[in-house]
């Protein structure tokens, strides 16, 4: 099996070392782990991609490249300038940070595996919800190092209904606790947590010019029976079903009637 793998926390971070194992271990001894990665952090861009300018390629190894843009940049890459052939599997994380309810719409581990699926891959973004019982450890990444492997082999063998026009991808989510507590995965729906969200701080340098931070909000809200978030706060693993088609279909017959 030949695995490419991306992220957007960048190409040196930890939960890239815990997605290669988890590749590794699908992949089996005869497969090939291709990683194009980000070079720095891309954390919320989404499913950017740099339409305006070139992005530089630089090879770090054998079958290990850092692109300078965006997780769906370094698919990109991979799929059309890098990979041999195209890979079987998409896997994008592990993501430091959980991506569950809003925060599905403004990341960039999302953003990799929804190109993967735009571009025919089988693709599934993994994410590593952290709080106060795994945030200290030793390896925060234990439970998606420990469960990872076994849940991509379980959605491999789930039918992907490949003939649809905007392809199946999957949402990964491990709960914020320990390996050994975390309970069996749940197929649930996105949430959304009844919070402000994402704020804006401002800042006044030394030297007088203002600047602005993206504040995030608190994570630990519940989003109700059936959700992402719920099952993680529940210690269970998550597992949504997404597509990239943002249609309102519940609103299509509405409208027809109003014109």
């Amino acid at each position: 099996m030949r695995i490419l793998i991306t992220n957007d926390d960048g190409i040196n971070a930890p939960g890239l070392k815990t997605l290669e194992k988890i590749a590794s271990e699908v992949a089996g001894p005869a497969g090939e782990i291709w990683v194009v990665a980000p070079a720095f952090e891309q954390s919320g861009v989404a499913h950017c991609i740099s339409y305006s300018h070139p992005t530089m390629i630089t090879e770090l190894g054998p079958r290990r490249w850092a692109a300078e843009g965006s997780p769906a940049d370094c698919v990109l890459a991979g799929l059309h300038d890098i990979l041999p052939e195209k890979p079987d599997l998409l896997l994008s994380g592990v993501n430091r940070g959980n991506n569950a309810g809003e925060n599905v719409m403004y990341s960039g581990t999302i953003g990799g595996a929804m190109e993967g699926a735009l571009q025919g891959v089988k693709s599934i973004a993994m994410s590593q919800f952290l709080g106060p019982r795994n945030y200290q450890a030793e390896d925060p990444f234990e439970s998606a190092a420990r469960h990872g492997a076994e849940v991509v082999r379980r959605l491999l063998a789930a039918p992907w209904d490949e003939d649809r026009d905007y392809g199946l991808f999957y949402n990964v989510n491990f709960p914020p606790i320990p390996a050994a507590d975390t309970k069996s995965p749940l197929i649930c729906r996105q949430g959304r947590r009844q919070t402000a969200g994402f704020g804006i701080e401002g800042q006044v340098s030394p030297t007088g010019r203002r600047f602005l931070w993206v504040r995030g909000s608190e994570q630990s809200v519940d989003t109700g029976p059936g959700t992402d978030v719920s099952a993680n706060l529940a210690d269970h693993i998550s597992v949504t079903p997404m597509r990239a088609d943002l249609t309102a279909h519940d609103r299509l017959d509405a409208l027809e009637s109003a014109f």
